[in-house]
């Protein structure tokens, strides 16, 4: 009980430090909000700057004249008050922009996830059974490749070959906007085949990753002398490889597999921007474009919170896969 204490206590102040750290840190970024709108009032409605700078504060808040410290402790007030702010540009409140994208991308990320983890895992496996030979020599290259390929470049290349220049797929949108939406056959249909593209570029890139370090994981394990013992006792290959190795060598990657879940909350900048989907991805992307200090926050805020959950969730679980940290006195 104490180090579940101890590990909420960690996780939120963790929250804290990257809230204060994430508030001050996109302010100082090239390009101020309030001097982007008074350009742009200034250049389409002929206005004076003066004139610019008033109509700006007064659309968007006056507490924009406010020195930094001042805006912070009005930001962390409001978030003891349940509140995220309100979005700059549309005027919503973040946290209903953000729930809007929010199942998009669960949906768009969490089968790519799973789809890539499993195939990894599988081929890592067998890497490691026949490492030295033809198949790990050549499943090596592949998910070298794979990891190394970075998704948003294989997002635009499987959009131009097979949106635009071969129009097998559509290039944008998260489903047919003459559908309406609900739970049908040919809304599910239309949301399935506009996520295609961008699942593909999440599970591509991402297999070769879980396959090497698989791979590399179940090497150790096959070394282990309990191993070697099993297979002197005359235990099938398949139950060895299933309940010794498998298992033991699948408890390292299911922290970062923990990890990789609290980062799909946040989605693909490039890749839901490239393919018009409306996820997190896009809006957090959107929001750095015009500098919407409140919906980037936001934006953050979520992700932070879902990787801190997620590794919590993954310590409390982690002890139900390996009966040592129980033993060690984890949850004492």
């Amino acid at each position: 009980m104490r180090w579940i204490v101890k590990r909420l206590l960690m996780a939120l102040l963790t929250i804290y430090v990257v809230i204060t750290i994430t508030f001050f840190l996109i302010r100082f970024m090239p390009g101020d909000f309030v001097e982007m709108m008074v350009y742009y009032y200034m250049t389409t409605y002929g206005m004076s700057e003066f004139e610019a700078r008033e109509m700006v504060y007064g659309l968007y808040g006056v507490e924009l004249k406010d020195p930094l410290w001042l805006q912070y402790i009005k930001y962390m007030i409001t978030l003891l008050h349940g509140s995220w702010g309100e979005s700059y540009i549309s005027h919503q409140p973040v946290l209903k922009s953000l729930l809007y994208g929010l199942p998009w991308t669960i949906f768009l990320l969490s089968i790519s996830l799973t789809i890539s983890f499993i195939i990894g895992i599988g081929i890592g496996i067998l890497m490691a059974y026949r490492r030295g030979g033809v198949f790990d020599n050549a499943a090596s290259v592949i998910t070298s490749i794979s990891r190394a390929t970075p998704n948003f470049i294989l997002g635009l290349l499987l959009l131009y070959f097979f949106a635009i220049y071969y129009p097998i797929f559509p290039a944008r949108s998260s489903y047919d906007i003459s559908i309406k939406p609900g739970f049908t056959i040919e809304f599910i249909s239309s949301v399935l085949y506009h996520s295609f593209l961008p699942m593909m570029a999440y599970v591509l890139t991402s297999f070769g990753g879980w396959a090497l370090a698989m791979r590399g994981s179940a090497i150790r394990v096959l070394g282990e002398d309990y191993i070697v013992a099993a297979e002197a006792r005359g235990l099938k290959s398949s139950r060895i490889s299933r309940t010794y190795v498998g298992r033991n060598a699948l408890l390292p990657l299911f922290t970062s597999f923990a990890i990789h879940l609290g980062y799909m909350f946040g989605g693909s900048v490039f890749i839901e921007t490239y393919f018009a989907y409306n996820g997190i991805g896009q809006i957090i992307g959107l929001a750095l474009s015009w500098r919407d200090y409140p919906l980037i926050q936001g934006g953050f805020l979520l992700i932070t919170s879902a990787v801190v959950i997620s590794n919590f969730i993954a310590d409390l679980l982690y002890g139900l896969l390996d009966p040592r940290i129980r033993r060690g006195g984890m949850y004492e």
